[in-house]
């Protein structure tokens, strides 16, 4: 099914296909990391400027070098919490990263699974050498198992 809207406006369409296979999983194992290692980054940035700035109160405004000592409080500050902080956030990220990227592997080949389903039901539907009560059963055992119910009684 085709709408003219949408294909004849010219915008970025979402690319999930590949080649190999006809799906690429859009969960991003190094844009999550990446994303992870910038975030930690201004968080301790920021920690670091905080730090700097109550520095400041115990640091006297007249003494010598006091904008060196102030931004070594605080990029000693940052530094430290980068490095306490950013080994367990980076695994966090990849374990989480790894998790949705299987739920949508998941996803992905039931939907394929249920379409082609759903492709063989409709060639047996047009088939007219099948009767019309095995195109119903079939038909209505695809859809019970779509809906989730697992049983099925038939009458004979």
């Amino acid at each position: 099914m085709q709408i003219s809207a949408i294909n004849s406006f010219n915008c970025p369409k979402p690319q999930f296909t590949a080649i190999k296979n006809g799906y690429e999983n859009p969960i991003n194992r190094k844009a999550e990391r990446n994303l992870a290692i910038w975030s930690n980054i201004g968080a301790g940035t920021l920690l670091g400027a905080s730090a700097a700035g109550l520095g400041s109160f115990f640091i006297k405004k007249g003494s010598k070098s006091r904008a060196l000592k102030l931004s070594g409080i605080g990029a000693a500050v940052g530094l430290a919490y980068l490095a306490l902080t950013l080994p367990a956030k980076i695994y966090s990220t990849k374990v989480n990263a790894f998790a949705r990227e299987k739920e949508m592997d998941v996803f992905s080949r039931d939907k394929d699974l249920k379409s082609n389903i759903m492709e063989e039901v409709n060639k047996e539907v047009k088939d007219e050498n099948i009767s019309l009560d095995d195109k119903i059963n079939h038909y209505t055992t695809v859809q019970m198992a779509n809906n989730g119910n697992g049983m099925l009684i038939k009458g004979a």
